[in-house]
């Protein structure tokens, strides 16, 4: 048996789950082991320092699946933009078939992308930010809650809220992201008008994940209290691991009267952060984590998460929730 969904139609998988696009780890190793596992697998564009650099990891990707992939664009603001027009041409000219877009103003790259026939999911944390994705012509939303790794938006409102709102306000279909990592996560997200799950945090912690082993012991050991918000002063907050960086950042925010973000700026680097999952020291840079930490509890290969989360995602469906109703005769 399978779940089939109206993501697993629209994007030709097995299975409706969704590893989301991270930086540093959206590589051909991650991303090709999702899909060949029945998911949809998704490389990080700006994981690769050029546009031509993510071209040859297409094609990498391609010599290790014959699913489909897709590739994750993530536009943020930045004293030097990248140039996410180049990045756009080359996943149109690679023939993607699925593109991840999360962050602002993704009009213009969204028409491209439509224009050449590709499925668009649009990641955004919230319903006035999904409706305004719906009117751009997107196919699919994914809607991120504020228990979400990375960026959650300023509104600190949780999946179990966005989610039924997201039902009664889009036209659309939609995804659920954020505190996802098991099969009765998969459940409760299609329950509450999901048509299926996107992960990140919880991929993270899979054999295939390219980053130190360390690291990923160091979820292992977590609980759901061991990420931080920073950022918060800023408005620009960002759920990270808890470790010795983030609470020195959190410390600068608080100090009386603010702190700018050139004062933390040499502590969150995307470069330390990079070399966190290289040598595996946890305390060298912020990561990204979400509260589905709390949850992990193992480093098993995609292959078995995947089949895993569906098997118990089956179970609660069939095995606990069906065996509630039951006919008034019978109470």
């Amino acid at each position: 048996m399978v779940l089939q969904t109206k993501l697993t139609k629209l994007v030709g998988i097995r299975h409706p789950i969704v590893q989301g696009g991270m930086q540093w780890v959206g590589t051909a190793e991650l991303a090709s082991a999702v899909s060949n596992a029945g998911g949809l697998g998704i490389l990080t564009a700006l994981t690769q320092p050029t546009p031509e650099h993510l071209r040859q990891e297409i094609r990498r990707c391609r010599t290790m699946t014959n699913k489909p992939f897709g590739v994750n664009l993530t536009l943020l603001p930045a004293m030097t933009p990248p140039p996410y027009a180049e990045y756009g041409d080359v996943i149109v000219q690679e023939g993607i078939k699925v593109v991840e877009t999360a962050g602002n103003n993704p009009g213009e790259h969204i028409k491209k992308f439509k224009e050449a026939g590709i499925v668009v999911i649009h990641k955004c944390t919230s319903i006035r930010h999904a409706l305004s994705a719906q009117r751009l012509g997107v196919d699919m939303l994914s809607i991120d809650g504020f228990e979400c790794a990375g960026h959650p938006g300023e509104d600190d409102v949780t999946g179990l809220i966005l989610l039924p709102l997201a039902a009664k306000a889009l036209n659309i279909p939609f995804i659920a992201s954020g505190g996802f990592g098991d099969g009765t996560g998969l459940a409760a997200a299609l329950a509450l008008g999901a048509e299926g799950i996107n992960m990140g945090t919880r991929f993270l912690c899979t054999q295939e994940a390219p980053i130190h082993n360390n690291i990923k012991e160091q979820m292992v050991k977590a609980t759901e209290r061991d990420t931080s918000l920073i950022f918060r002063t800023l408005h620009n907050t960002a759920r990270v691991f808890r470790n010795k960086i983030a609470k020195e950042v959190i410390e600068i925010e608080r100090k009386p009267g603010g702190a700018e973000f050139s004062e933390v700026a040499p502590l969150v680097s995307g470069q330390r952060g990079k070399q966190v999952y290289e040598n595996g020291d946890p305390d060298f840079g912020i990561w990204t984590a979400g509260q589905i930490v709390g949850l992990i509890k193992d480093i098993p290969t995609c292959e078995v998460l995947i089949h895993r989360i569906v098997k118990e995602a089956e179970d609660t469906i069939r095995g606990r929730l069906d065996t509630m109703v039951v006919s008034d005769a019978k109470l």
